[in-house]
């Protein structure tokens, strides 16, 4: 693994007329992150990748490929950084995957929230804009900036986020707008539904209910505790959403699109697949806990992605049964049983 401090103060540097396209992405480390540097690495693209500094490995998601990846460190928090790693390797492409996105704890720490997911966006861009004017620029947005506005939802529906989380990513969508039409970067917002995969992280609510069934079944636990069952959302598999946030940047001219795959399932739906999977019944596990609802919920979130289709020939591919099959496999191996 090759880990780089971003004042390069050894003197690292990249002759723009001898190298690969180069892409920068921010948030490498999670589901999304690592499964784009594999594509794009697979396209031939010299990868850089952001990571925070901590004290433990948050690496695993990269583990096969972080031998072939340039990773520095730094956040989204501090600009100088960002203007230093900008001006120094000048990507091609810019991928912004980082925020703080558990909607839940969103309501807990709000500042932190919006200082990560939107301002972190201004501070990117405003280095790109002094740096890297040349730029593309990818941002993940969401599909919680519709909030409560009924479904289906487009690139033209209006926004009512019910959030911090919502509110933070839909200031960041804005944002990419301005800079867009004042400055002329190329920037393209990608409104991403949910989308999940064998590495989606241990508190979203997927991957919950994949180990808690599963260590119910084991005789690990006697509970999973869950909040609201009745929420609806578009549910696709990470791995095929990447190349969709490629082909934006890939067109003559910057837009925005919604991603996902036109059907919604609850989270009782995505219960009774799991249950399915491995055997259980699912009812004699799952309590509710009013701890675990949101103070504002969304409730019905689905996707209309005609214009992706349309305009990138991107679509989803993998059913939602699959989807869950994949994860469960994937919990099951990993465990060895």
């Amino acid at each position: 693994m090759v880990v780089k401090e971003v004042n390069f103060s050894a003197g690292f540097s990249i002759e723009s007329t001898l190298r690969k396209r180069v892409a920068l992405i921010t948030g490498v480390t999670g589901q999304v992150g690592s499964f784009l540097a594999e594509f794009l690495l697979g396209k031939g693209y010299e990868i850089h990748g952001l990571i925070r500094r901590g004290a433990l490995d948050n690496t695993k998601n990269i583990a096969a490929i972080k031998d072939k990846i340039f990773l520095h460190y730094g956040d989204l928090q501090n600009s100088n950084p960002l203007c230093n790693l900008l001006y120094e390797i000048q990507p091609d492409e810019v991928y912004n995957l980082a925020a703080q996105s558990d909607v839940r704890i969103s309501f807990d720490i709000p500042e932190y929230t919006f200082d990560i997911t939107a301002c972190g966006v201004i501070r990117l861009l405003e280095a790109i804009r002094k740096f890297s004017p040349g730029t593309k620029v990818f941002q993940a947005s969401s599909s919680e900036m519709y909030g409560d506005y009924p479904p289906p939802q487009s690139e033209s529906t209006p926004m009512r986020p019910q959030s911090p989380y919502g509110v933070a990513k839909y200031a960041a969508y804005r944002i990419m707008q301005i800079y867009r039409e004042g400055y002329g970067i190329f920037c393209c917002n990608g409104i991403l539904f949910n989308n999940e995969s064998e590495r989606r992280g241990d508190n979203f609510v997927t991957q919950k209910i994949v180990k808690g069934l599963l260590d119910c079944k084991m005789g690990l636990k006697k509970n999973l505790y869950l909040g609201n069952l009745n929420a609806k959302r578009d549910w696709g598999y990470t791995k095929e959403y990447v190349s969709s946030m490629w082909l934006m940047l890939q067109k003559d001219s910057p837009d925005d699109y919604v991603i996902g795959t036109g059907y919604a399932h609850s989270i009782t739906d995505f219960l009774k697949e799991v249950a399915t999977c491995i055997t259980i019944n699912w009812e004699n596990y799952v309590r509710i806990d009013q701890d675990l609802y949101r103070p504002n919920e969304v409730n019905y979130l689905l996707a209309d992605p005609r214009k992706a289709k349309a305009r990138l020939g991107w679509e989803a591919k993998t059913s939602f049964q699959e989807l869950v099959k994949i994860m469960v496999d994937s919990e099951i191996n990993r465990r060895g049983v």
